[in-house]
C-alpha cells in the first residue's frame, strides 16, 4: 500500500488515506450564508474519496469576512444552511468534513476578481476593519483600527462561539487559519503587528492573542475530534516571520493541545510572495517543523501529482498532502492517484461503473495525462 493511501489517526479520528482538500474561498456566500453553489461543491469533493475536505476560510463574525460573499458562521441562519448542506454531503460520500475558521482583520472587506484583490468602496458596502497595529496592507490601502481589549474579547469570543457551532453541526475537523496576512498572523508577523503592551514586541508577546484563541477554542472542541491551525513557514518579507518563529509556535500550539499544523507561506503583505513557485515549493517548511517538533503536519503549495505526494509521505516531510487548485481542475484526484500508484480506492456505487476494472478507456487518459 502507498502512504498516501494507509490510514492515519489524528486525535481519536481516523482517516483512511493522507489526501486534504486544501480550504478555498468561494466568494459565493450570501450575507455570510452558504447557498446551492456550496452544496454542489461540498458534494462534488465528497464524492472524490479524499480523506478530509476542509471548508473555506469561514470569519467568525461579518466583519471578520474576507469579502462580502464570503462565509461566515456567526448566526442561527448561517449555522442552519452549513448544517443542511453537511448532511447531504456526507450522505453520499464518505469524506470527513474540517472549517478553517478565520478572521480577515486588516484583509478583510476587499473584493477579489479578475483584476486582483481590491479594497471595497463605501459604495459597494465597505466595512471597518481592524488589527493588530494601525497599519495598512499594502500602500494606499484603509487603514485599520488598531484592536483594544474590547476587541480582543469580542474576537476571542466569537472564535469560541463559532467552534461550538461547528460542534452542533456535527463538524469533525476545526483549523483555525493564522496564515495567509489574516488576523492571527498579522498578531505573529512584526510586519504587522507593532504593538508596544502585553500583545506585541517579543516573539512570545506576539504568539499571546492567537495562542489565547486557540485555548478559547480548545475549551470548547471535544479532545477526540482533530483541531489545528494553518501556520505560516515564511513571510517572504523583510523583517517578517522565519521558519525557526514557524517552530516556535508549533512547539506552542503542541503544548496546549493542538493535534496538527498546515504549514504554507507569504500573504503578510500583498507584494509578500516567494520569489519563485514551483511543484511542492512550500513542502520544505512542513519538513523543518515536523522534524523539530514531531507534531503532525500538513504540506501544502503545488503539489500537482500522486507521485510527488508519495515522495513527500516517504520522506518523512509530511503526514497529509493538501491540494486546492488541483481538486479544481480534477474533483476526481484521489481516483487517478490510486491508479498511477497501484492502489486502490473505493468509488460511489453509482460510479462505479467508470471503474478501469469495467471501462478501459480510463487507461488511455490516465496514460495521456502521463505524456502531457
Amino acid at each position: 500500500m502507498s502512504r498516501l493511501f494507509s490510514n492515519f489517526r489524528l486525535a481519536q479520528m481516523e482517516f483512511p488515506n493522507r489526501i486534504v482538500v486544501a480550504p478555498m474561498c468561494q466568494h459565493m456566500a450570501e450575507h455570510g450564508i452558504a447557498t446551492d453553489w456550496h452544496l454542489i461543491h461540498w458534494g462534488s469533493l465528497a464524492l472524490s474519496g479524499a480523506g478530509l475536505v476542509m471548508i473555506e476560510a469561514t470569519g467568525v463574525e461579518m466583519e471578520g469576512r474576507i469579502s462580502p460573499n464570503c462565509l461566515s458562521l456567526d448566526s442561527d441562519a448561517s449555522e442552519k444552511a452549513m448544517g443542511r448542506m453537511l448532511e447531504v454531503a456526507r450522505r453520499y460520500g464518505d469524506s470527513r468534513f474540517g472549517l478553517q475558521l478565520s478572521h480577515a482583520g486588516r484583509k478583510g472587506s476587499t473584493v477579489t476578481g479578475s483584476s486582483g484583490r481590491q479594497a471595497l468602496t463605501a459604495a459597494e458596502g465597505a466595512w471597518p476593519t481592524v488589527g493588530p497595529s494601525a497599519i495598512a496592507v499594502a500602500e494606499g490601502w484603509p487603514v485599520p483600527k488598531a484592536a483594544d481589549r474590547e476587541d480582543l474579547k469580542r474576537i476571542r469570543e466569537a472564535f469560541a462561539s463559532a467552534a461550538r457551532r461547528a460542534l452542533a453541526i456535527d463538524m469533525d475537523v476545526i483549523e483555525l487559519h493564522a496564515a495567509h496576512g489574516y488576523l492571527l498572523h498579522q498578531f505573529l508577523s512584526p510586519v504587522s503587528n507593532q504593538r508596544s503592551d502585553a500583545y506585541g514586541g517579543s516573539p512570545e508577546a506576539r504568539m499571546r492573542y492567537p495562542l489565547e484563541i486557540f485555548d478559547a477554542v480548545r475549551e470548547v472542541w471535544p479532545s477526540e475530534r482533530p483541531l489545528g491551525v494553518r501556520i505560516t513557514g515564511r513571510d517572504w518579507y523583510p523583517g517578517g516571520l522565519e521558519p525557526e518563529d514557524a517552530v516556535q509556535f508549533a512547539t506552542a500550539l503542541q503544548e496546549r493541545g493542538c493535534d496538527f499544523v498546515d504549514v504554507t507561506t507569504g500573504a503578510i503583505r500583498l507584494d509578500a510572495r516567494p520569489p519563485q513557485i514551483h511543484p511542492g515549493y512550500q513542502a520544505e517548511y512542513a519538513r523543518k517543523v515536523k522534524a523539530e517538533t514531531g507534531i503532525p503536519t500538513f504540506a501544502v503549495g503545488m503539489i500537482n501529482t500522486a507521485e510527488l505526494a508519495e515522495e513527500l509521505l516517504a520522506a518523512g516531510d509530511a503526514d497529509f498532502i493538501c491540494l486546492a487548485r488541483g481538486f479544481l481542475d480534477d474533483p476526481r484526484w484521489p481516483w487517478h492517484a490510486a491508479e498511477a500508484l497501484g492502489d486502490t480506492i473505493a468509488y460511489p456505487p453509482a460510479y462505479d461503473r467508470c471503474h478501469p476494472r469495467l471501462w478501459p478507456a480510463t487507461e488511455t487518459a490516465i496514460r495521456n495525462r502521463k505524456l502531457a
